[in-house]
């Protein structure tokens, strides 16, 4: 009698996860599709299972996670940032300059980090001061910033000295590469704070209804503001990761970064309606966009269809969240 009343728990507990909607709600089935891209890609190229190009596959995913780490906290809010790969190529931008200049690394990477804060200020004031949807506040800014960086550098890249900035992106520790490093701790700190925080639960009351949460006395638009200054920042830190990989500063760096950001988010299981959202399922959500890059590259897929791909996935990431924010209201 004792077994089997602890086996029925047990069962109750498995049964849920092992349905389409169980599998949706808690990874199970994004876990199942990035297993399934490693099995057809190590079919499809003797290369892909290699040490080595899993490390570059974690390292290109680097950048993406920065960003998207964040961008999972920004669509639990209720919000949206657009802006994020302009913001790094316009920070790739600044940081160059100032180290061509002869600027130390140190006042180059807090301006650069600072430029960041600021525009992700911007960001919040447009939208919560002037009440601008977030889309259309950071899809302007994203063009603004984008704009800004071609028109100063003439549509030029800016190298600098190639002995500044090497430990942002091109060092290794243990033999992996340092923006791996910043990645994790990124995705570790957005976990904590979410988890873990007042500010972090605000985060989810305010996504999942915003008048509910400022009936409840939470400062909504300061949560807002602190969410878009998180995602600037963050959007800084890609930007003085990608000048150190290549040694300069490029206006036309991180094309694409925003829509591969939030394919990670939504992919990880953050709804677009906000409040929902979890952290290291986005990692996974960058490891597949990341994976999948690779992949093609090995098979000599054309760059013109990897873009199409991508938004491929893209389309099916806002469909899985419409299945699960229709399960979780059938629940």
């Amino acid at each position: 009698m004792t077994h089997q009343s602890s086996a029925v728990p047990l069962m109750a507990r498995v049964r849920p996860v092992l349905s389409l909607e169980g599998a949706l709600q808690s990874g199970a089935a994004l876990v199942v599709i990035y297993v399934g891209l490693l099995v057809a890609f190590t079919i499809a190229s003797p290369v892909f299972l290699t040490g080595s190009n899993l490390l570059n596959i974690t390292a290109s995913v680097a950048t993406l996670g920065i960003v998207a780490a964040v961008q999972t906290a920004v669509i639990i809010s209720g919000g949206f940032d657009l802006s994020v790969g302009s913001t790094a190529a316009f920070t790739s931008v600044v940081a160059a300059e100032m180290l061509s200049a002869g600027v130390g690394a140190p006042l180059a990477i807090v301006s650069a980090l600072a430029v960041g804060g600021v525009i992700g200020a911007g960001n919040a004031l447009v939208i919560t001061r002037l009440n601008v949807n977030p889309l259309i506040a950071t899809l302007g800014m994203m063009s603004i910033i984008r704009g800004v960086a071609l028109v100063w550098t003439d549509a030029l890249t800016v190298v600098y000295p190639a002995d500044q900035l090497a430990y942002l992106g091109r060092a290794r520790i243990g033999g992996v590469q340092v923006s791996i490093v910043f990645m994790l701790l990124t995705f570790v700190a957005v976990w904590a704070v979410l988890r873990y925080t007042v500010f972090g639960r605000f985060v989810f009351a305010v996504g999942g209804n915003a008048k509910a949460a400022f009936l409840s006395g939470v400062h909504v638009n300061r949560v807002r503001t602190l969410v878009y200054v998180a995602s600037g920042l963050s959007a800084a830190l890609a930007g003085l990761v990608i000048a150190s990989q290549l040694i300069a500063g490029s206006p036309q760096a991180a094309s694409g970064l925003e829509l591969s950001a939030v394919t990670a988010a939504v992919l990880g299981g953050a709804s677009l309606s906000g409040g929902q959202g979890r952290i290291w399922m986005t990692l996974v959500g960058a490891l597949i966009m990341g994976t999948l890059t690779n992949g093609l590259v090995l098979m000599d897929i054309s760059s013109f269809w990897q873009t199409a791909v991508l938004g491929v996935v893209l389309i099916l990431a806002v469909a899985l969240d419409q299945v699960r924010t229709r399960t979780r209201r059938k629940g």
